[in-house]
């Protein structure tokens, strides 16, 4: 049984390259997760965050008016030029982005995307009821990629 590391440098620089040399080529799923990784990279820069600018149910005067069990919640998010309204009831939600010109919004929990759906030329959206706990909002559309703040609705 010979020693580990090998005591000539000559012999240890030979087996290290041999090592290297006989790696083969790497798995595909291995190069995929790093492709997929690499394009997380600028996911930041890709996405503005749409903040929240309104939420009836912040509005004290207009609650205690208008409130009764089952009624509505409006809320009203901007982040850069795009602008996201959304009506939240037992029906599920209701929307609309400014600008309009169709494209795409999704709905997420923690655990996932629950629903998404196209916008129209004119903005309008629908998504189905949101789970309980906080949920965010994604919007593409127009050339610009919005998302919200998290949100509990119920």
């Amino acid at each position: 049984m010979e020693p580990w590391p090998p005591v000539d440098d000559d012999r240890l620089t030979a087996e290290l390259g041999a090592a290297l040399w006989d790696a083969g080529g790497v798995p595909q799923e291995y190069v995929t997760a790093a492709r997929a990784a690499f394009a997380w990279r600028t996911v930041d820069a890709e996405l503005t965050l749409a903040e929240l600018t309104f939420d009836s149910a912040s509005e004290v005067e207009l609650a205690a008016l208008t409130r009764s069990a089952g009624s509505a919640r409006t809320l009203s998010f901007q982040g850069g030029p795009m602008v996201v309204e959304i009506e939240v009831s037992d029906a599920g939600i209701v929307g609309q982005l400014s600008p309009a010109g169709g494209g795409r919004i999704s709905a997420r929990t923690a655990s996932g995307t629950y629903d998404e759906a196209p916008v129209d030329a004119v903005g309008l959206f629908s998504l189905g009821v949101p789970p309980p706990g906080p949920i965010q909002l994604r919007a593409d559309a127009g050339g610009h990629a919005v998302v919200t703040d998290w949100i509990c609705l119920r």
